[in-house]
């Protein structure tokens, strides 16, 4: 009670930076829900650094350079040439939501009619347009970002035939086939990476390598990464070519995550981003909320595959985990009202000693553990469990609640007991603040 909102912070980090990369999404089309987990879970580590200490830099970091934003300005440039009902070919692999037609009309709208084939406003109005969406939907989610850092920033700046140059002056990338290697081999790796294809477009290796060494040139003592499931074999060859260069990568922690299935009465929603045919972030929140969608996406360890039931998500009952915390502790706020209606005054003075049904002690030895929960989900980066010890805590109360009356004609035990709620109150609304949940005081 006395430490209130700090208890469950620590020191350890003090005086250390640190920096999480998250969602990291290009510009291409709307937030999904394939972006959601990974926006969720970098905006809860970061909370979770940030209550050990840290002071953490927020960083989002996107491709403006590649081949992907090339195919959405010819996307958004068909649809403008047929909004004008001229004939012209839309990409093979184009982008294909109403999204992109509706960028093209705003072009239109702004621009005019005399756009020529191939002209850099498309891209770049589409980039803006769509760049702009994506933070309103992290803001929908309570995110918020403190720096965003372009690839195009380390092609334009000279970085990246820097890193080529140094890599070639120590004999770690060659030509061959009309491509550009780096010697993985050389450094123990079983084959040798594609650095530049033969059509001279960089891989991905390239821009991420000079863009992790600017993040390690920053200085930060920690710098952390959250990725999707499908970098697990790609994301070393990053760390490899930085070490061949001489930079320490010991701080650089890398977080992948299982991938999001959306279930709807016991059904797989199938989505793809290029065929239009997938589920916002901003209608996910609308649909069920952005406590449940923030909650439901850290649940589960990140190491395993999330069915997100929309029905169970939907629920407004025990059964949804949201629903359950929520109400325990709007229930606590509840009681302590009534307790100061009924003039019994909360602070120091109870007597502890009178706590002593075992509903009682189950729920002391719980909370007191609450510290060291936040230092085990610091040490392995792992936001579920934290959530598991609220779901825990929330069990235990409702048990203590349907044994143990808490206003009761024994003033002194009346003012133990609440002693002993508020204590609840303040881990859970401390815990779903890391969550980046609400503690609504009434449902």
């Amino acid at each position: 009670m006395d430490e209130d909102d700090s208890f469950g912070k620590s020191d350890l980090g003090a005086g250390k930076t640190a920096n999480v990369e998250f969602v990291s999404a290009n510009p291409t089309g709307p937030l999904t829900v394939g972006h959601g987990r990974n926006a969720v879970l970098g905006d809860t580590v970061s909370n979770i650094l940030e209550w050990q200490g840290f002071d953490v830099t927020r960083e989002y970091y996107f491709n403006d350079a590649g081949r992907q934003m090339r195919i959405l300005g010819q996307s958004v440039e068909a649809r403008y040439f047929e909004i004008l009902g001229k004939e012209f070919e839309f990409p093979d692999d184009g982008y294909k939501g109403t999204y992109i037609k509706d960028i093209a009309q705003t072009i239109l709208d702004d621009l005019g009619v005399d756009l020529s084939a191939g002209d850099s406003s498309f891209k770049e109005k589409a980039e803006k347009s769509i760049f702009e969406d994506i933070k309103k939907s992290l803001l929908n989610l309570g995110i918020h970002f403190d720096q965003f850092t372009n690839e195009k920033t380390f092609y334009e700046n000279g970085e990246i035939d820097k890193l080529l140059s140094e890599l070639r002056d120590k004999d770690l990338i060659y030509d061959k086939e009309g491509a550009t290697w780096f010697r993985a081999t050389a450094l123990g790796k079983d084959q040798d990476r594609v650095y530049i294809k033969s059509t001279g477009e960089p891989t991905y290796r390239v821009p991420d390598t000079a863009y992790h060494r600017d993040k390690i040139n920053r200085g930060f003592d920690l710098i952390i990464d959250i990725f999707g499931a499908d970098h697990a074999d790609t994301y070393p060859d990053v760390l490899l070519a930085l070490e061949s260069l001489g930079l320490k990568t010991d701080q650089i922690k890398v977080l992948l995550y299982q991938f999001v299935t959306l279930l709807r009465g016991g059904e797989k929603i199938k989505m793809s981003t290029r065929e239009a045919n997938f589920v916002t972030m901003d209608e996910l929140v609308n649909e069920v909320g952005p406590d449940v969608v923030r909650y439901f996406f850290i649940m589960r360890s990140m190491n395993t595959h999330l069915d997100f039931d929309l029905e169970l998500a939907a629920d407004q009952s025990d059964k949804n985990p949201v629903f359950y915390l929520q109400y325990a502790h709007a229930r606590i706020c509840n009681i302590i009202k009534h307790g100061q209606e009924s003039g019994l005054e909360l602070g120091d003075d109870f007597d502890s000693t009178l706590l002593s049904h075992p509903e009682e002690i189950n729920l002391i030895q719980h909370m007191v553990r609450f510290p060291e929960i936040m230092e085990l989900a610091f040490e392995n980066l792992e936001p579920q469990i934290i959530a598991n010890t609220l779901q825990e805590l929330a069990t235990r109360f409702h048990k203590f609640y349907g044994q143990c009356h808490v206003i009761t004609e024994d003033r002194a035990l009346s003012n133990a007991r609440l002693a002993l709620i508020t204590s609840v109150k303040v881990i859970m609304g401390n815990g779903l603040k890391i969550l980046g949940l609400t503690a609504p005081e009434r449902m």
